[in-house]
Formats: structure tokens, sequence, C-alpha cells
């Protein structure tokens, strides 16, 4: 994303998605993925929803098995902790957060960046296929799976 700034407060929030999973600060998410204002509050929130019912759905299977097994929410199915937060509630972040960036490279580029704004911009931005592997990652880290697959063809 490029240094524009669009005028007018950025405001945050939280989204919920099912009461299993944990909410999603949206502060927090702009930080993290160095978000500016050109990307709007209403966009972002947009993004954040399309990550979460995509990785909610790749992980509903798993959900259904952690709840049958007595377990609420993410944070109380049991496992190692860091920061004295599931790992697991760490690695879901981290897909939406993934998915969220991949979105938002996808979908609201920003246009008012010059040329060599732009290509600076190009060079030390992750790129939407960064997003989706650490999307992939993260998935696969949560599921306990090799990140990757070989197959002999």
């Amino acid at each position: 994303m490029s240094a524009f700034v669009a005028s007018g407060p950025v405001t945050g929030g939280h989204i919920n998605t099912d009461t299993f999973w944990p909410s999603i600060d949206l502060d927090g998410l702009r930080a993290t993925l160095r978000i500016d204002a050109s990307v709007t509050p209403a966009r972002l929130e947009t993004a954040v929803l399309a990550a979460a019912i995509n990785l909610n759905n790749e992980l509903s299977e798993w959900r259904v098995a952690q709840q049958a097994a007595g377990h609420a929410t993410l944070a109380d199915v049991p496992g190692d902790r860091i920061k004295e937060v599931s790992v697991k509630v760490h690695l879901y972040r981290r897909a939406i957060e993934a998915g969220t960036g991949a979105e938002v490279c996808e979908r609201y580029r920003d246009y008012s960046a010059t040329n060599t704004g732009s290509d600076k911009a190009e060079e030390t931005a992750p790129t939407i296929d960064d997003y989706r592997r650490d999307l992939r990652w993260a998935v696969r880290d949560f599921l306990g799976r090799t990140r990757t697959t070989v197959e002999l063809i």
C-alpha cells in the first residue's frame, strides 16, 4: 500500500463470526497488515468478512469435532500457549490476517500512487501470493498438517 492517506478518522471495532471463534480486532489487524486509511473501514470489514467466511468454512468440521468434545470456544481447546493465548487462537488470527491481506491487495490497490511510488510499494509490500501462502501455512499448522504435499507423478 502506498503512503496516500485519505482524510478523516479511521474507526475500528471487532468482528464476531461464530461464538466458537475469537473476535477479530479491526484496529489490530489494520496495524499488523499496515493498512492505511485509503482502505476505508467498510472496505476493511468486507475483506475481513470474506476471509472469515472462507476460513470458518474450511475449519467447520474441525470446529464441530471440538464442540462435540465439549469445547465451547477455540480458546478452550487444550494445547500449547504463547503469551497466555492458545496457539490455535494465534494461528486462526494469522489466517484471518493473511486472507484479509490478500483480499485488500486484490481489490483495493491505491490508484493514486505515482509510478515510482507504486514500484517501491511493489518491492516492499507482501504480494497476494505471499498472503495466500501465509494463509495456507496457518491453516495447515492449525490442523497439524505438514506445509508441503509432494506426490510422485
